[in-house]
């Protein structure tokens, strides 16, 4: 590859190019999340381009969680998460909270999509320890409901128990980013849950379908789950 004081639509080009060059140096040699990429020097001789170029590339595959750049010490295959994906959805539906809320309720409709296909998945063999664990946590949720406390982290974990056992890490990676999305903008904009206990009680009927191994009744459960969450999206309307 090489470079030569490219112009704007060009350098973008290059750019890009460049990032590709370095992910697909990535796959090539195999590196896995938390491995050294080569040196600053090395990619420059190897890809051919300018230090500058190279830099550029990296911020750019930094923002995207590809590498992580620690400073000092050199630069790192990343974690490969969703964070990207949720800072992108969080800022969009913020900016366009403004003028409708469209953005959020599509946030909603993919979620409630995506999870009630995966309960219907895990509803007729859901492992003991799973339906205890889910159990634990709706006796959380309850006590800080009683004590007028708000219990987010709960909510998550229950979320993500559900799904434990199709042990599937992309699902769980892109249930967390479309629950931090759906909480972010809530912080940002001020909303409550308008009803704590019957939060709990939907959750917890969730529970009981799943321990009766009711396909059909979990995944209505988890439907009129939804239907809470939308009247958060109605208080956002009318705020």
């Amino acid at each position: 590859m090489t470079e030569q004081n490219p112009p704007a639509k060009l350098g973008t080009r290059l750019s890009r190019a460049v990032r590709d060059e370095i992910t697909s140096l990535i796959l090539a040699r195999g590196l896995r999340s938390g491995d050294p990429l080569p040196t600053e020097t090395e990619l420059v001789e190897t890809l051919g381009v300018s230090r500058n170029s190279i830099r550029e590339a990296l911020k750019a595959l930094q923002a995207l969680d590809i590498v992580e750049i620690r400073h000092g010490y050199g630069t790192y295959v990343g974690r490969l998460s969703l964070d990207p994906l949720a800072d992108g959805l969080t800022f969009r539906a913020l900016h366009d909270a403004g003028q409708d809320l469209r953005s959020m309720e599509e946030i909603l409709e993919v979620r409630e999509a995506l999870e009630a296909a995966l309960i219907r998945r895990v509803a007729a063999s859901m492992p003991e320890d799973d339906l205890t664990a889910l159990d634990e946590v709706t006796k959380r949720m309850a006590a800080h409901a009683s004590a007028d406390e708000t219990f987010a982290e709960a909510d998550r974990e229950f979320h993500e128990l559900l799904y434990r056992s199709l042990n599937n890490a992309l699902v769980t990676q892109l249930l967390r980013a479309f629950w931090d999305v759906f909480h972010r903008v809530n912080d940002r904009l001020g909303v409550t849950d308008p009803n704590p206990m019957q939060t709990v009680r939907r959750h917890r009927a969730i529970v009981t379908a799943l321990r009766k191994h009711d396909v059909a009744r979990a995944e209505q459960a988890m439907v009129e789950h939804f239907r809470n969450l939308d009247a958060r999206v109605s208080q956002i309307r009318s705020s």
